[in-house]
């Protein structure tokens, strides 16, 4: 298996935060580079995420907190970064995000690309900076050209990485890699793996955010009607093939969108066998 790292949303119960913690207990057993936990539209769970992070960096693991700028001051954004560098935050998920719906554009940054040159200018190399990408085009997107010169512009900004959204069209992301080198981007692009545990979430999910979910694997979903123990082994052999088939292909590492759960995950991690030493 090849080295992982491992995303997780903030809770917002208190259950919901004893459910994670168990979780992460057992998930650090794949010995993940890195944990990264989501960020709000607007910055809406900026209290949660930092306390999440808080709580991996306290467990002994390396912590990437999502970082947004839509709707964002640069005073805000620096005061923000000084407070989790004092935490001991060392990566960050640059994004752009969403703002809250009702909200007006507003702040001081348009692009995720412009978040990064300031964090870059802010802080020099004190943060490991993250990108997102999309294998399949963001659903914002004009075209794939302009998905893929955004992506571009973050990289040149000064990230190091790139995270992709999910998807299960390897082929996809070996075209998007390609794509991006041919450009110049010599830096990792990490495949983000959804573990498949629902099919109507499933779905419903990939349609709003443009993850493609090929039509051989809907059909033999939409199949399983209500049998989830179906669906879950149905979808345990897709992604570990994926994975597979990235590893096969040339990926470094993996980056598993865990949904808070250590099941899903770490059935997956079994099937493709040990994990090397971290990267």
């Amino acid at each position: 298996m090849l080295p992982i790292s491992l995303e997780f949303f903030p809770p917002k119960t208190a259950e919901g935060s004893d459910k994670l913690r168990a979780a992460r207990a057992e998930l650090y057993a794949l010995k993940p580079e890195f944990c990264s936990v989501t960020y709000g539209a607007g910055g809406s769970t900026h209290a949660g995420t930092f306390t999440a992070v808080g709580e991996i960096l306290a467990e002994g693991v390396s912590a990437a907190s999502h970082f947004s700028c839509i709707g964002a001051t640069r005073a805000r954004v620096r005061e923000q970064l000084a407070e989790l560098k004092a935490m001991g935050v060392r990566r960050l998920v640059a994004l752009r995000g969403d703002l809250p719906s009702g909200y007006g554009m507003g702040g001081e940054f348009q692009y995720a690309s412009d978040l990064v040159e300031f964090i870059r200018a802010e802080t020099g190399d004190t943060f490991r900076i993250n990108v997102a990408c999309y294998p399949e085009m963001h659903p914002q997107a004009r075209s794939p050209e302009a998905d893929l010169q955004a992506f571009v512009s973050k990289m040149k900004a000064g990230a190091d990485s790139a995270i992709t959204q999910y998807f299960y069209n390897p082929d996809a992301y070996f075209r998007f890699v390609e794509e991006a080198r041919k450009r110049g981007v010599d830096a990792p692009i990490i495949p983000g793996i959804m573990p498949i545990l629902n099919s109507s979430q499933l779905l419903r999910f990939s349609d709003a955010c443009g993850a493609e979910v090929p039509r051989w694997i809907r059909l033999r979903l939409q199949g399983f009607g209500d049998d989830t123990a179906a669906i879950r082994a149905f979808g345990l052999d897709v992604v570990a093939d994926l994975c597979e088939r990235l590893a096969r292909g040339g990926a470094s590492c993996l980056h598993f969108y865990t949904m808070n759960q250590a099941g899903p995950t770490l059935a997956i991690a079994q099937r493709l066998g040990p994990v090397p030493a971290q990267f």
